[in-house]
């Protein structure tokens, strides 16, 4: 299922020939403009998820391998060849990257497939797609990075100019997850790029692989050695001594608000700056008014997409008595009929999920909602598959009816294909439990009636509302969340605040 509805395509080329070719040959990190192993010569397995076999392996960095890491990015990032780059260069550069990524999508969108479980049309055309249309967006900013000049009033009456520039934050550790593996790191790595940063990128270590090939392909595009440094290993050990380190000025973080807790302690030491993109428990409200096959289709879509490891994941569905029967019958019959399977096979929606480990959670999420009352109304096992994936981590769409907000289903975030849906009859008490809750990352409306849509849209404590869609992004439009779904917006004008420290310059006229 994709957010895009688009049907799968055939992959052009040969991109099976080229995944493999890029599994079977040793991997190492990017430091410095050199691929080279980790220090300690540890390796770290990456598994296909659909199989449970071991893909390849990749080296197991650790705080060494940071240090190295970042001497190299301050050194890149005082040299003259990235620093005194013109602004119209640096766009350029971007624009070569957005190419070179699109000329490379088919190879690039199996090969996420394969480490991360998506199908591999959603991967083409969500997870690829969203990583061009990053890079173009963000090329056109580096020539837009304005100052002002400021009328200001100074004491003695001096004449003087006022004005501010824009400056490279510096060196900047970028932490991703493993949902959406190349997008997220193109998230980052295109506005910080498009500012003048360097940076250390730290793929999550279920999903190293298609953040290793980016790095290649950016190489190629022209980025000076040590502009990106690749570093991977596990978020206890690489990831920890990124946030901790003292030569790291800013830390970009998406993932768990729990591993967010630990990144802000950890950046304490400097005072290094900090945003995050953490949880989130998305309320998806249908009021009375709204199309019920039209709301149904959505609210599964909502949920269901990237097999629900999604941090803006509809899984609260709050649905009027009216239509509730009628919605949640139609729901729980979608879930029954989406065709969960590998992949790389071109009629599954739904892969399996990222490891054994999420799996496990996953289903302890699944026996809480059945021990606690909720009633199962679709899913709730493994789907019948062939004997080859009897070792994959798959989970059937999932869908609890009746559930109530003292229910760890309701109360915590899964991160899985698993949906908990309520009624409500006062729209008071209905804002009140869909703002009762830790997260506030996003939330959807459906409605016939705009301007109701806007009044509880307003009411709503989340970073974004979706009023008649659900899980819509654009490079252009800031997305992130409140409360305990973060700090700071990615994308947008707003991202590049992240990326930049604004300069005031005063100048006596005499």
């Amino acid at each position: 299922m994709s957010p895009t509805a688009q049907q799968p395509q055939p992959l052009r080329g040969a991109p099976e020939d080229k995944v493999q070719g890029f599994l079977s040959a040793p991997r190492a990190m990017l430091i410095g403009g050199a691929w080279v192993p980790s220090v300690s010569g540890r390796l770290l397995d990456t598994a296909d998820p659909a199989t449970g076999s071991i893909l390849t392996q990749v080296p197991d960095g650790d705080e060494q391998d940071v240090d190295r890491a970042v001497t190299a990015a301050r050194r890149a990032f005082e040299d003259t060849a990235w620093r005194r780059m013109s602004p119209m260069d640096r766009g350029m550069l971007l624009h070569r990257i957005a190419d070179l990524i699109e000329s490379h999508a088919d190879e690039l969108a199996l090969l996420e497939s394969r480490d991360n479980g998506k199908p591999v049309s959603v991967a083409r055309a969500v997870d690829v797609g969203t990583s061009v249309k990053l890079f173009r967006y963000f090329a056109g900013w580096p020539t837009k990075l304005e100052g002002s000049t400021i009328p200001v009033s100074p004491r003695g009456g001096l004449r003087v100019l006022n004005y501010t520039t824009h400056h490279p934050v510096g060196v900047v550790g970028l932490i991703v997850p493993w949902n959406f593996p190349v997008s997220m790191a193109c998230w980052k790595l295109a506005p910080a790029l498009a500012a003048g940063c360097t940076v250390i990128l730290k793929p999550a270590d279920e999903t190293p692989l298609s953040t290793l090939r980016l790095a290649e392909i950016l190489t190629e595009a022209g980025l000076p050695d040590g502009v990106l440094n690749v570093v991977t290993g596990r978020g206890a050990t690489a990831g920890a001594a990124l946030a901790a380190h003292g030569g790291v000025d800013k830390i970009a973080f998406t993932g768990s608000t729990e591993t967010g807790r630990s990144i802000v302690r950890a950046a304490a030491g400097n005072l290094k700056k900090v945003s995050l993109e953490l949880g989130g428990k998305s309320p998806n409200i249908v009021l009375p008014d709204a199309d019920p096959e039209a709301v149904a289709e959505a609210a599964a879509e909502a949920i269901f997409f990237n097999q629900g490891q999604v941090c803006t994941a509809g899984s609260r569905l709050y649905v009027h008595d009216a239509l509730y029967d009628e919605v949640l019958d139609a729901v729980s019959a979608r879930a029954e009929q989406i065709v969960v399977g590998p992949g790389d096979d071109p009629a599954s929606e739904m892969g399996p999920l990222v490891s054994a480990r999420h799996h496990a959670r996953v289903t302890e999420f699944v026996q809480a909602g059945l021990h606690q009352g909720a009633r199962l109304t679709a899913g709730g096992g493994r789907p019948d598959l062939d004997e080859a994936y009897a070792g994959g981590y798959f989970l059937r769409p999932t869908v609890f009816a009746d559930a109530d907000h003292g229910m760890r289903i309701v109360r915590e975030e899964i991160f899985g294909p698993v949906l908990a849906a309520m009624r409500w009859r006062d729209v008071d008490d209905l804002v009140a439990k869909a703002n009762d809750s830790p997260f506030g990352l996003s939330a959807g409306i459906w409605t016939s009636d705009l301007g109701h849509a806007h009044r509880i849209a307003d009411e709503l404590q989340a970073g974004t509302v979706w009023i008649n869609c659900f899980n819509l992004t654009d490079p252009g439009s800031p997305f992130g969340g409140v409360k305990q779904s973060g700090w700071g917006r990615e994308m947008g004008r707003k991202v590049l605040d992240l990326y930049t420290e604004v300069k005031s310059v005063w100048v006596n006229l005499g």
